[in-house]
């Protein structure tokens, strides 16, 4: 018959003191982690005398030992419990544990408390279920110049390879694999999706035959105080909290193959304890190889390899997980109706859309900046104009807030680098490969860059291998606790997001010590004023300069100057100055604007941008440019064609104020035989037609001066597209909240598109 009461042994004896003395716990404190009212068995414990079986093995559990290790010729197995367990069935040994952990489970997994929100949400109010990648992209073995070809918008996305054909649902991939690693970027949800299966399962709406437990790994580490890591012990001890007191249980579970284990943060436990951590995971994985085992690590921190697990990728959101988010966000945040969330996420989304948004699209696929987003855009209905301030509280996130934020504390590789220092290693990392068109990067290249960062810091190394090794464990810093720098192929690297490179590449500049330095920082800017790939840094970095007065001017003169040598360009400007000084109610810069619209692409120009507040008379010329292209362009005589032209003449006939215009305009459309037979059309169109054209020609010419034909050469072209997109670069700036002064403003707006005389005379007037 089996004791029902235990003694320690000698061993034993010294074992269990020492590992009391590591806890630093009195006797009364250890009474009350076994729930014990007294702690006289704590002392018959220590001193060798009988103890029951129970509290004997809650004690050993409560110290990280195992019990068989502690008694006086301990038993193989408890016959009663295998009696009861075969009594009862496994299965309702699973729904009684299941039952009984319930409310744990539900404390630690059922609510999220996210950034910047004063309460906590459930997480079926919010959770979106994710996708998962089963090929991971830094895997991959690619080239540089394989990704060279790459657009700025599909940037981000790279690596992630033909996505729809390869992602499956989160679930799905774990009932795939017994054994998984979940890797993800930073505020991917990888914790969240952990949290959601454990609920699913203790609710049994997933792994219904399984028992859930939920361990951070961390804790785990924190808990383990002698150094040894035991999943065993720990798992023992978690349910002797929950009051399930025979350490038994736990292993009887785990041989049946009913435990659904999920371990969150592998990439949080400090590098002096990860080797020691994922050993132990092996271990217990394959001493209870029928569980099914989840993990969940940061993408760039999988340096190790789990035996026997399957490594998979949590995917960016789509466009419905994106639309989902939205709706149950600004409920659940906002303390809305649904249909009044429903509302609100409909704006979000509408205005995420917008072109001019795209930067942000380009972020929100993660559900961290997803929820930065509706958060910003809940305090103002609006995408801020200056979006160097979403990037500025996406980077504090990253950069250590979202760390804090969960009690996360990592390993300080960075040799006394303060925050001030990581932002200007990453600006000027940011800024050299920016500057030499370089999105990817080998990570030979970029750890050359960190060294000569680290290089030049007080009290650094001279010595060239100590350096290169400082490189590299910086590099991995960066790349496995902030997420900014991501391998996207083997020993390929890139800003995680290009919106963060083009960023950093702003601060860059702004950032500049002293005003020389500025004044050559924004010199080196305008030099790719040209350079459409620059175009948001122009925006960045006007919106975070203090004054970008500078900046506008250096812009204006730039631009001035790429058409100032070519005198049929000047004379094509001084044109489209003159139209301006017709008597419409519009800004002349605006008719300019039209002009050198019309002349880059004709018949197009109410698309133009920077043509955009286009009045009746700014219509009407178009309206009569498409005019003679109809109708003598197109010479082909057929009643269709003829037709097209008098629907022409009539629309425009609608908007012509002056009388004598509408007169001829009217006398012209009259004269097409439109009621006669087609012969009598060919012959009139053969006999008159050329005559009639020319009329119509010298009409519009009398009374709206488009008779100047301009013919550019290709050369010329292509100088006024990038004099045009230029001059849209500009007002964007002045237009994005930028701190310009209110004479420069109105100075630059009056002077946009003028020829270099007109320049001139205005400069000399001024002096």
């Amino acid at each position: 018959m089996v004791k029902r009461s235990l003694q320690s042994s000698l061993s034993g004896i010294q074992q269990t003191k020492r590992a009391f003395a590591l806890k630093g716990w009195t006797q009364d404190n250890l009474a009350g982690e076994v729930n014990l009212k007294t702690r006289q068995p704590i002392w018959r414990f220590f001193t060798g005398q009988s103890v029951d079986r129970q509290i004997f093995t809650a004690i050993c559990v409560v110290l990280d030992l195992d019990w068989r290790d502690i008694a006086i010729d301990p038993p193989a197995e408890f016959p009663e419990l295998q009696k009861q367990v075969g009594d009862l069935a496994i299965e309702s040994l699973v729904q009684q544990v299941r039952s009984q952990r319930q409310a744990k489970i539900q404390d630690q997994c059922g609510s999220l408390q996210l950034l910047d929100i004063s309460h906590p949400v459930s997480i079926d109010d919010i959770y979106i279920d994710v996708n998962i990648l089963e090929a991971i992209a830094s895997q991959q073995r690619l080239e540089v110049a394989n990704l060279e070809t790459l657009q700025p918008e599909a940037v981000d996305r790279m690596g992630l390879g033909e996505v729809d054909q390869r992602q499956v649902s989160g679930m799905r991939a774990v009932e795939t694999y017994p054994k998984l690693r979940v890797l993800g970027k930073p505020g991917a949800g990888k914790t969240t999706f952990l949290q959601h299966l454990a609920i699913q399962c203790s609710q049994g709406a997933f792994e219904a035959t399984r028992v859930p437990i939920f361990v951070t790994l961390r804790h785990f580490v924190e808990e383990s105080a002698s150094g040894e890591f035991s999943l065993l012990n720990y798992l023992q001890q978690e349910f002797l909290i929950d009051g399930i007191t025979d350490p038994t249980i736990i292993e009887t579970l785990l041989k049946a193959g009913r435990v659904l284990l999920l371990l969150d943060g592998l990439d949080e436990v400090l590098h002096q304890e990860s080797i020691a951590v994922l050993r132990e995971i092996r271990r217990f994985s394959d001493k209870y190889h029928k569980n099914r085992v989840v993990t969940t690590c940061r993408t760039a921190a999988q340096k190790f390899s789990l035996r026997g697990f399957t490594d998979v990728e949590i995917a960016p959101f789509t466009q419905a997980q994106i639309n989902a988010f939205a709706q149950k966000w600004f409920v659940a945040f906002t303390k809305t109706t649904a249909q009044a969330g429903a509302m609100q996420s409909s704006q979000f989304i509408q205005k995420l859309d917008l072109p001019e948004n795209w930067q942000f699209r380009q972020l929100v696929v993660n559900p961290l900046f997803l929820h930065l987003a509706c958060w910003v855009f809940y305090g103002q209905s609006r995408f801020p104009t200056k979006r160097s301030e979403f990037y500025k509280e996406g980077l504090d996130l990253l950069l250590g807030k979202w760390d804090e934020a969960r009690g996360v504390e990592r390993d300080e590789v960075y040799r006394g680098f303060l925050l001030p220092q990581k932002l200007k290693l990453l600006s000027q990392l940011a800024a050299v490969t920016f500057d030499q068109g370089q999105y990817f990067f080998e990570q030979r290249v970029v750890e050359q860059h960190i060294e000569d960062y680290i290089r030049h810091l007080p009290n650094a190394s001279t010595d060239d291998e100590e350096l290169h090794l400082e490189s590299e464990s910086v590099l991995k810093a960066i790349e496995s606790q902030h997420g900014l720098l991501t391998e996207r192929a083997r020993g390929i690297f890139s800003f995680s997001y290009l919106a963060f490179q083009e960023y950093f590449t702003a601060r860059n500049i702004v950032a500049s010590h002293n005003l020389q330095s500025l004044e050559q920082a924004l010199g080196g800017l305008v030099s790719h004023l040209t350079d459409p790939h620059w175009h948001e840094i122009f925006l960045l970095t006007a919106s975070m300069l203090r004054s970008a007065d500078s900046l506008m001017q250096l812009m204006k003169q730039q631009i001035d100057a790429l058409v100032a040598q070519d005198p049929y360009l000047q004379e094509f400007l001084r044109w489209a100055s003159q139209k301006s000084k017709l008597p419409v109610e519009t800004r002349e810069a605006t008719v300019r604007a039209f002009h050198l619209a019309m002349a880059q692409t004709p018949h197009k120009a109410a698309n133009f941008a920077l043509a955009c507040t286009l009045d009746q008379g700014m219509f009407l010329d178009i309206a009569l440019d498409d005019l003679l292209v109809e109708c003598t362009i197109d010479q082909s005589p057929d009643f269709a064609h003829a037709h097209l032209c008098v629907d022409s003449l009539s629309n425009i006939l609608g908007i012509v104020l002056d009388a004598g215009f509408h007169k001829s305009l009217q006398q012209l459309q009259e004269q097409l035989p439109l009621e006669q037979n087609q012969a009598w059309f060919q012959s009139w169109w053969q006999a008159h037609y050329t005559a009639w054209s020319e009329q119509l020609k010298t009409t519009i010419a009398h009374y709206r001066r488009l008779d100047q034909d301009w013919q550019f050469s290709p050369d010329q072209q292509q100088v006024l597209q990038r004099y045009y997109a230029a001059n849209q670069l500009l007002l964007d700036c002045l237009h994005s909240d930028c701190e310009v002064t209110a004479p420069i403003r109105a100075e630059i707006e009056a002077t946009l598109l003028l020829p270099q005389q007109e320049l001139e005379a205005r400069e000399w007037h001024e002096c």
